[in-house]
């Protein structure tokens, strides 16, 4: 396993995520939680409730976009924090989980609010070492 499992990155008005694994499946896992980090600290949600989701795109990159996003759309139409991620890549579809809880103002201090994944400094990289890296920009 890798040391480092997800990181943010500076850009501009928004905020870039990282998702680092052994797998691609795992980097995809990390950049969602990135991406919870953005709007407040996964470790105060408990994983209590499943959410499954799907989602198919014609490329590794168009499908860390898709996954965000189908993230972005879950947090706001069910009023939920995910704080764990479960994700099955097989050529170009996802099948993932994601557990977490409703929004608690009181228990999750909410940083900003998450509008969606972009396309900027988008890449989904298997590195050399057989590491892989999945990033994007957020929109906030």
């Amino acid at each position: 396993m890798t040391a480092l499992s997800w990181e943010h990155f500076p850009h501009d008005a928004d905020i870039g995520i990282r998702g680092f694994g052994e797998s691609i499946n795992e980097a995809f896992e990390h950049a969602a939680l990135a991406m919870t980090a953005i709007i407040t600290d996964p470790n105060t949600i408990s994983n209590i409730e499943m959410v499954e989701i799907a989602c198919e795109a014609p490329d590794k990159e168009l499908l860390l976009v898709d996954w965000l996003n189908e993230l972005v759309y879950e947090i706001a139409t069910r009023n939920m924090l995910f704080g764990k991620y479960q994700v099955s890549i097989r050529n170009s579809s996802l099948v993932g989980q994601a557990w977490g809880e409703k929004i608690d103002i009181l228990k999750h201090e909410l940083i900003v609010e998450v509008k969606g994944a972009t396309y900027t400094s988008l890449s989904v990289q298997h590195n050399d070492d057989g590491t892989w890296k999945a990033q994007c920009v957020i929109d906030v």
